[in-house]
């Protein structure tokens, strides 16, 4: 009778963990689809944004370099100054570019161990 008892309570065992660790499994699974589908659509949402505030930027520049070329009645000497206007703010970027390491890994951090 006790050993038919222990048997049952092993088969029980057993059944539990079977069904733990495929409980386990698909929720680890989830947790990945999860992430990348977040990581995907940021993606996504990034590249939109920003293509239109590129072809926005683009305009401007262009409208900008225009204008002063205008005012300084030298249309190359306008471009000239919105192209080196590009490259100093390109330099202080490229100086600054650690920060913006920490502050995408601050937030991809947050997506997986939430």
């Amino acid at each position: 009778m006790a050993l038919e008892e222990l048997r049952d309570n092993f088969a029980d065992i057993d059944k539990d963990t079977r069904s733990y660790l495929e409980n386990t499994g698909e929720y680890y699974k989830l947790q990945v689809f999860k992430i990348v589908m977040r990581s995907i659509t940021s993606f996504a949402k990034m590249m939109l944004v920003g293509s239109v505030a590129l072809l926005s930027l683009f305009m401007l520049s262009f409208a900008a370099a225009y204008g002063i070329g205008l005012w300084l009645e030298n249309t190359f000497l306008g471009f000239m100054f919105v192209g080196l206007f590009y490259i100093i703010i390109g330099i202080i970027c490229y100086l600054y570019r650690h920060r913006l390491d920490g502050s995408l890994l601050k937030k991809f951090s947050e997506y997986y161990f939430d």
